[in-house]
């Protein structure tokens, strides 16, 4: 994968547009005299809509100001005079205002304008105003064309003539696009061409149109209508197969011959600078191929472009070397023809050296040069101040030689304007350039102290623009040294910009220019500051992914870190949408569920204020194809047809297979089956089909994502009928009741059924018998036949048939009629008990006669009766052993040891069970017993162990008592291992441990006399120091101790509020008492917290103050209720400031009852 990178700097632009301040003249600041410059005004020639108002652009500047006027056809145009004109303010741009009335077209004609000031006049171009036309189509009728089909036809367009020129374009008359290919197209002069009419031309009609560029509008001429005799005037389908189109339709092939232009040999001329625009057009059956050549060249591949079906060979930009002799090449199978093109570029003047703006000073010396080129050569003529140079006062400091004005010893009043005229036969150019006769000391027009930041390595530009006449001279100097830059690295440019070829680090400075003549000088200083480039490391790779996958496309920067960095993303050019599928990360960009409509060019784009890098990739999407089309059957036959089709787009993965599906409407009509597959690298193939079936085709491909929609189908193809070639399958005949046999088979599916009306002839007999065949047909796929004897076989044949004829003689198969159930039981059965859990059966087989059917098996029923254990409860549920085949013996396992088990058998055919045969019993020795149910394992202290466990739950036999080996362990380190026995009654044992940190493995096993049975495994829990160390690791995080010092912390906190209480109080009352022992008038209490004061405030016991200052009855104490209105103040220490006073209602309330603390400030008191 080629990952593409770009490098773009904004130094590098910034360079580009330095470059047009190098080659510029020097210009003259406003604020000094200087002579008219034009520098804006309409194109030469100016076409105008006549809805609006007409707008002659002309600007200039100058000092002073200029003033404008304007000539109409080479005389003086009056602004004053006409209403309709105005000259807009500080400009010389004509307004035509046609608000009122008037016709645009007479103001039509060429128009200059004149800037003028003290130190001369300024002329713009002349400028032909013309007003837009769109004329109406001339009412014309056409009559119906009539043509042979196989010729060419010209229809003839011949729009109006607008201004500018309408574009042109065909239609039919209900405004459809006419379709065009190389056969029928439109040429440059808006006629329509067939190089061939066919017959289906004649399905629609034709009619021109024009748009008019400026009014928006579209004309339509009157349709032509066309009637194609043909010589076969078959329906079209009659044709879509062959070979040969043409043939088939009776149509003469025929060799190119040129529509346009006619002839062997034509010439053109083109100006330079425009577009050259070759066109041949050819007629010929069938249509022919167009190609382009250059006599003694190669066609410029850089401009050169092909259009119109290649009938049209367009050179942008022609110049000189364009000139010479091109030929096309008409060609189809018949022939080929060619015509020859001379090609000549002419030229209207074009500048070699424009003349330019000329300062001097007093007594200097200069030149003025305008030389320019053409073909012909343009002819040179001097202006001053918009007066023929030769009809101008004399100058005896100018001399006119040719091209060239000479001034010498020039002097202050001999500035002027001087226009130059290039004309020839194809147009002209006029130049403006003023000589400015000034004497001004050096001045800087760049601002102050500029700042510039370049990226290393690359070329930059350090402006200085200057002024001053004579014109100074400048020097560049770097932080302050004596010597001028110059040479090397630093190049300076006449307009006093300083370049710097490969900026470095070490060029990072304050850089100053010196501008001198000789009535001063002016320096300004610029900073350069070096930063390091924009780099995409790793950028994104090509990449090919499945649809609905993931990617990831890289992008790694390293920039200046002073320089702000912007990252975006552009898909095939433009910006990218970072949708909700996509994820811009600082080092790439994740796209999750890739769709189609993802691939393309992703270019990366890492930007600074300075410069930018860019990488770009392409990703591809590997998508299931596209659907086939264009489905077509050919060479039909009876048994096969040929199947083409166009592929779809493999949407980037190579389709590898085709499948080809059939539809039939006769027995599954809508259902599509697979008829054929084939490879991915043919799009025809030869079907091979079945008689009688009306089909159609479709086409599905296939790639590595996997398969297209299925494609339209084609049309259909039925194939006439025939005799069925085979017969039905998978015959069988089986009883469903004991006097029946029911025959079934797989029918014959669509394409086997060869015709109509597909049925079956079913025949059956007895086997081994001389009975004729009996016989039935049926349309089914079964057939029952009744009042059979029991389980006999039978000759069977089932063979198709339909009214083409019947199948081949079918195979015979078979079958057997109905069973019944088996009539006798096995007997003579003898058991021998193998072990505790398994016996061995032996018995006496049953005659056949008596199986009534297909032996099965011989199935023995047992079930456990009793166990031979005391009070042990067991499940009598019958269990069952099936001994496949005739076969006299067998063995019946899984048993439980020493228990009573009784057993039965039976004979079993595909009916069922047969009679059961005597019950046997038998007995099953001991075995080994299950292991303990449980064992439990606790640690009471660090010194014991206590097991504890449950006797087996299957004891097998008599339990003789209880194994146990255990082994102490810690960690990886095992002790050895003990081992403790135990009667069969004890269930319990306790251990004393050899140490309080090991633990201890323990394996129980019960016994019986045959042996031990199976150990049931645990293990110890870990000592309890080792619990109590894991559950006390950090007691800080348990939630009990939080809670337990929350509430500590809240006690303390209240003892803290109380004892701030008591301190305000004094340490002598409650507050209650306080109130109680006020007196009546002016008694103050020697306590220094609490000033007492005016009888009115006195409060009835039993009563408080609320906070509005109403009594309640029994209401709580409160702080506030003792204060002047609620207004009372606490220091920090909690007492209170100011007086304290208790405020009576107006209206006094009697009573001696004393309020209950119920409130929390009151609960305080209480503890206080």
């Amino acid at each position: 994968m080629v990952m593409q990178q770009s490098l773009l700097t904004c130094s590098g632009v910034v360079f580009a547009l330095y470059l047009h301040h190098v080659i510029r003249a020097i210009e003259v600041p406003l604020d000094l005299s200087q002579p008219p410059t034009i520098t804006e005004q309409s194109v030469k020639d100016y076409i105008v809509d006549p809805r609006d108002n007409i707008f002659i652009e002309c600007e200039a500047k100058g000092n002073p100001i200029p003033t404008f006027s304007w000539t109409r056809n080479g005389k003086f145009f009056n602004v004053a005079k006409d209403p309709k004109v105005s000259m807009q303010r500080r400009s010389g741009t004509l307004v035509i205002d046609f608000r009122g009335g008037g016709r645009p077209e007479d103001y039509e004609g060429e128009y200059q304008c004149s800037a003028r000031n003290e130190y001369g006049t300024a002329l713009s171009s002349k400028i032909l105003l013309q007003v837009s036309r769109s004329p109406l189509w001339p009412k014309e009728h056409l009559d119906l064309v009539e043509i042979d089909e196989g010729s060419p036809l010209t229809l003839k367009c011949n729009p109006p003539p607008g201004l500018p020129p309408p574009v042109i374009f065909w239609m039919s008359s209900s405004m459809e696009p006419i379709h065009q290919d190389k056969r029928v197209s439109q040429g440059q002069n808006g006629d329509l061409y067939f190089s061939n009419v066919m017959l289906q031309d004649a399905q629609t009609d034709y009619s021109c149109n024009a748009r008019f560029h400026f009014t928006h509008t579209i004309q339509q001429k009157n349709p032509y209508t066309l009637k194609v005799q043909t010589k076969n005037p078959h329906n079209e389908t009659s044709f879509r197969n062959h070979t040969d189109m043409y043939s088939a339709r009776g149509v003469m092939e025929t060799t190119p011959s040129f529509m346009y232009p006619y002839g062997t040999s034509s010439n053109q001329i083109v100006l330079r600078g425009v577009d050259l625009l070759l066109e041949c057009i050819a007629s010929g059956v069938p249509a022919p191929d167009i190609m382009w050549y250059k006599k003694g060249g190669e066609l410029p591949t850089d401009k050169t472009k092909l259009e119109n079906f290649n009938k049209a060979l367009r050179i942008t930009n022609v110049s000189e070397e364009d000139s010479g002799e091109y030929f096309c090449l008409a060609s189809n199978k018949m022939g080929s023809i060619r015509h020859t093109i001379s090609v000549r570029v002419k030229a209207a003047p074009y500048w070699l050296d424009e003349p330019q703006n000329l300062i001097l000073a007093p007594g200097e010396d200069g030149r003025l040069v305008c030389r320019a080129n053409g073909n012909p050569k343009p002819t040179i003529q001097w202006l001053v101040n918009g007066e023929p140079i030769e009809s101008a006062p004399p100058n005896p400091s100018r001399e006119v030689a040719g091209d060239t004005i000479v001034f010498r010893d020039t002097q202050i009043g001999s500035s002027a304007v001087y226009q130059c005229n290039a004309s020839n036969e194809h147009g002209y150019l006029l130049a403006n350039a003023f000589v400015s006769v000034l004497d001004v000391p050096p001045r800087i027009l760049a601002p102050r102290n500029q700042l510039i930041k370049v990226i290393q390595y690359n070329r930059t530009l350090l402006d200085c623009p200057f002024f001053g006449s004579p014109i100074p001279t400048l020097r560049w100097f770097k932080n302050g040294q004596g010597s001028a830059l110059d040479g090397e690295n630093y190049q300076r440019h006449e307009n006093g910009s300083l370049e710097i070829n490969m900026a470095r680090k070490e060029d990072q400075g304050i850089y100053t220019c010196v501008a001198t003549n000789i009535l001063g000088k002016a320096e300004n200083q610029v900073r350069l500051e070096i930063k390091d480039p924009t780099r995409i490391v790793r950028g994104p790779e090509d990449l090919i992914v499945k649809r609905g996958s993931m990617v990831r496309l890289d992008c790694r920067i390293k920039h200046d870190s002073t320089l702000k960095l912007t990252v975006a993303w552009l898909k095939d050019d433009t910006p990218l949408y970072i949708g909700n599928r996509m994820k811009k990360e600082d080092d790439g960009l994740i796209i999750y569920g890739v769709a189609e409509k993802d691939q393309g060019d992703y270019t990366c784009v890492a930007s600074t204020e300075l410069d930018k890098d860019s990488a770009k990739a392409f990703l591809t999407v590997l998508e299931r194809p596209e659907r086939p089309r264009d489905l077509e059957l050919t060479d039909l036959a009876e048994r096969s047809v040929r199947l083409t089709w166009i592929p779809g787009d493999d949407n980037n993965s190579p389709i590898t297979d085709y499948v080809v599906q059939f539809e039939e409407d006769k027995f599954q009509p809508g259902s599509w089956h697979n008829h054929s597959r084939y490879p991915g690298s043919v799009n025809s193939a030869v079907l091979r089909l079945s008689p009688y079936v009306n089909y159609q085709f479709r086409v599905i491909a296939v790639n590595e994502v996997g398969s297209s929609l299925p494609s339209l189908p084609s049309e259909r193809y039925h194939t006439i009928g025939a005799s069925p070639e085979i017969n039905p399958t998978g015959v069988r005949g089986a009883g469903t009741q004991k006097n029946n046999m029911e025959i079934t088979w797989t029918p014959l599916n669509a394409t086997q059924a060869y015709g109509p009306n597909l049925r079956y002839i079913v025949n059956w007999r007895q086997r081994d018998t001389r009975d004729s065949w009996s016989n039935e047909t049926v349309r089914t796929t079964r057939h029952v036949v009744w009042n059979t004897p029991i389980y006999v076989p039978y000759e069977i044949k089932v063979q198709a048939e339909n009214d083409f004829g019947r199948a081949p003689e079918p195979d015979v198969i078979i079958g057997y009629s109905g069973e019944d159930y088996p009539k006798a039981a096995p007997t003579d059965i003898r058991l021998k008990v193998i072990n505790s859990t398994a016996v061995s059966l032996q018995w006496s087989r049953v005659y056949p006669d008596t199986i009534q059917g297909q032996l099965k098996e011989y199935r023995a029923y047992f079930w456990r009766e009793s166990s031979l254990l005391k009070n042990l409860w067991v499940s009598k549920k019958r269990q069952s052993v099936g001994f496949v085949g005739d076969r006299p013996r067998g063995l019946v396992s899984r048993l439980f040891p020493y228990s009573n088990y009784k057993l039965e058998m039976v004979v079993v055919n595909g009916r069922g069970d047969g009679p059961r045969s005597e019950i046997k019993e038998f007995t099953t020795p001991e075995g080994v017993p299950s292991a303990p149910r449980y064992i439990r394992i606790r640690q009471p202290n660090l010194e014991t162990i206590t097991l504890e466990w449950d006797h087996p739950e299957h004891p097998n036999g008599i339990l003789t008592g209880y194994n146990l080996r255990y082994q102490a362990f810690n960690g990886s380190k095992m002790g050895r291992t003990l081992v403790e026995t135990f009667s069969p009654n004890q269930t319990r044992f306790t251990l004393k441990r050899t140490d309080p940190i090991s633990r201890y493995r323990f394996f129980l096993r019960a016994r019986t006399q045959v042996g031990d049975g199976e150990s049931i495994v645990e293990e110890s829990p870990a000592p309890l120091n080792e619990a109590y160390t894991k559950n006390h690791v950090d007691i800080a995080t348990q939630g009990w101790f939080i809670g337990l010092m929350c509430a500590i912390a809240l006690l303390v906190l209240i003892l803290l509020i109380v004892c701030f209480i008591k301190r305000s109080r004094g340490g002598k009352y409650p507050v209650r008492e306080k109130v109680e022992v006020l007196d009546h008038e002016d008694h103050k209490v020697d306590d220094p917290s609490f000033d007492y004061s005016d009888e009115d405030n006195k409060e009835p016991p039993g009563s408080h103050t609320s906070l509005d200052g109403t009594i309640k009855q029994e209401s709580d104490d409160s702080l506030v209720d003792y204060g002047e209105g609620g207004e009372g103040q606490f220091n920090e220490d909690g007492s209170f400031i100011g007086q304290y006073t208790v405020k009576k209602d107006k209206e006094e309330t009697e009573g001696n009852e004393s309020s209950e603390a119920t409130s929390p400030v009151n609960a305080i008191y209480s503890l206080a």
